[in-house]
């Protein structure tokens, strides 16, 4: 990523190849996985899932990811785009989730960024509840987006979404409010001239401390007689 903007279209098609092998590999023991779970919504949402993704051929899997994930903005599974849209807090965004991996020893070196949903999830599943789930209960919102834009496309991948806001915290009215605003207007746009002496989360890009302006420089002293 390079200055704060999301990934393009032509991310997909180079993990095409790895996202087929994947998908063909993995979906045994998907299927066995839902199968087995005790009965629940989120239960009942991925069992739906997976009776298509049984069905489905490796080729079709792939083009449907890709066209879906990869080559629609509404549907990007880049978290902190939601909250942040192409603009330098977003960046900030992206360190705070890698110091939080970190924290925790989790050393991410598959080659995605951190607010990939897949990692996210990857991360609340070795972390466990608690601090495994504090970034999707922190991208609620984004979650949300993601699940309207799937049931919108009528993308069976909703029915995964929507397993996943089964497990979190309903969401507060704030919330969808939030996730309503941001549906009709899109994420925040770049800010220009942004103050770094105010406060974090109200325009600025940096939190406290990471940028402290220099004592002002004392009084020039003149020799005695100079004019």
């Amino acid at each position: 990523m390079e200055g704060g903007v999301l990934p393009g279209p032509e991310a997909g098609p180079r993990r095409a190849c790895r996202a087929r092998t994947e998908l063909a590999a993995a979906r045994p023991t998907v299927i066995a996985a839902v199968r087995a779970l005790p009965p629940s919504p989120a239960a009942t949402e991925l069992a739906a899932f997976t009776t298509w993704f049984a069905e489905q051929d490796p080729q079709t899997l792939e083009r449907h990811y890709v066209e879906t994930f990869d080559l629609r903005r509404r549907s990007s599974l880049y978290l902190t785009y939601y909250l942040h849209g192409d603009t330098r807090r977003r960046g900030m965004a992206l360190l705070t989730l890698a110091r939080r991996y970190q924290a925790a020893g989790w050393d991410m070196s598959g080659g995605e960024l951190p607010d990939h949903l897949p990692v996210v999830l990857e991360f609340a599943a070795l972390a466990g509840t608690g601090a495994g789930e504090a970034p999707l209960r922190q991208h609620r919102r984004g979650l949300d987006l993601i699940h309207r834009a799937l049931e919108s496309a009528g993308s069976p991948y909703r029915h995964v979404l929507a397993a996943l806001l089964a497990l979190l915290p309903p969401p507060s009215r704030a919330d969808e409010e939030a996730v309503t605003k941001l549906a009709a207007e899109g994420p925040p746009n770049e800010d220009v001239g942004l103050d770094p002496y105010g406060t974090y989360g109200h325009g600025e890009f940096a939190p406290p401390d990471t940028f402290v302006p220099p004592l002002p420089a004392p009084p020039a002293s003149h020799p005695e007689g100079a004019r």
